[in-house]
């Protein structure tokens, strides 16, 4: 895609679409930003008072233990089968096979030797989960702590920017800073927005991928997304809304997308997916505003060489009726 040709424009909450400006450079897919990561083995800062909350060290594991069930090669936890040497260094199945079937510690053979003493001790284990600094409280045995960890709602999220492959991770407030410091991504408060697309070769859609927005509304911020595709043998287009938070927060909130021109309307309403759904995955699932070349050019109108789409939107959280047992919306004012 021709990006010096591409014009966007948003505007959020009352503002005219000119005072608004993205330069191109928004619209570029950014060199691989430097990468940051916090230390989630720090407790964590409380950002209104300057407090610190503490990790519950109490129930922290025996070092000395906690060392006995760590890979010397990966420096994973260790799960079963944990395989041995006959000097008795341990290692994970995972290892095994990269290290061509040497101890890596006194290069000796290591066989098909099982540590079952080591697996029992495992077994007996209860240890608090990997995100507790970040508030998770949850105690597990040993073996279902991983399968927690994966799933943890307290476990840190990955940027969610879209043009460009990104393995920063972190909480909600390190990634809206590292999206507006790193990916330079316009920042609006406001439920209500105003983009203008602009193409000047609308002939030509190639895959591309890019953030145009995040908003601020109801003490939450969510990823405005535009993306062009082949979707099949046809070319669209498509925009979408992304939670910056989790799926079930995400449910409280709705949001409608429009475009039209001419005489003629679409209108997309539907509940924002959670960033940790990629947005490649949002994109395959068809969930947004799709719009159809020929559409989009009807809306563009004129001699149809160039493509100026309109997308205007609103956020809005639902409340619960406490009387008929329903939600009604709560528009931002």
């Amino acid at each position: 895609m021709d990006l010096e040709s591409i014009e966007c424009v948003s505007s959020s909450d009352g503002l005219d679409e000119d005072e608004i400006h993205q330069h191109h450079n928004t619209l570029h897919p950014h060199p691989h930003p430097h990468q940051h990561h916090h230390d989630f083995s720090k407790p964590r800062s409380n950002a209104t008072n300057n407090t610190t909350i503490p990790g519950p060290t109490a129930i922290a594991p025996a070092t000395s233990v906690h060392e006995l069930l760590e890979c010397p090669v990966c420096t994973n936890s260790m799960y079963p089968p944990i395989h041995q040497c006959h000097n008795g260094h341990t290692l994970c199945s995972t290892c095994k096979t990269r290290v061509h079937n040497r101890c890596p510690t006194c290069r000796q053979e290591l066989g098909d030797i099982r540590c079952l003493a080591l697996e029992k001790v495992a077994e007996s284990l209860e240890l608090p989960c990997k995100y507790y600094s970040l508030g998770c409280p949850e105690i597990f045995p040993y073996y279902s702590k991983l399968k927690h960890e994966s799933v943890c709602n307290f476990r840190p999220y990955n940027c969610p920017y879209a043009g460009s492959e990104c393995s920063v991770v972190g909480d909600i407030p390190f990634l809206v800073s590292h999206l507006r410091d790193d990916h330079k991504v316009d920042m609006h408060t406001g439920c209500t927005f105003n983009h203008r697309y602009v193409k000047s070769n609308p002939r030509e859609v190639e895959n591309a991928t890019w953030m145009l927005t995040v908003f601020h509304c109801f003490g939450q911020y969510f990823c405005l997304h535009f993306e062009a595709f082949q979707l099949g043998m046809a070319p669209v287009y498509m925009a979408f809304l992304r939670f910056m938070g989790d799926e079930n927060e995400a449910r409280n909130y709705s949001y409608s997308l429009e475009v039209g021109a001419n005489g003629r309307k679409l209108i997309w309403e539907g509940t924002p997916r959670s960033i940790r759904d990629s947005h490649r995955k949002v994109r395959d699932s068809h969930d947004g505003l799709i719009i159809q070349r020929n559409m989009a050019l009807f809306f563009s109108g004129g001699d149809r060489k160039e493509l100026k789409l309109r997308v205007t939107g609103r956020i809005w959280k639902e409340q619960q009726n406490p009387d008929a047992g329903v939600c009604i919306p709560n528009l931002c004012s």
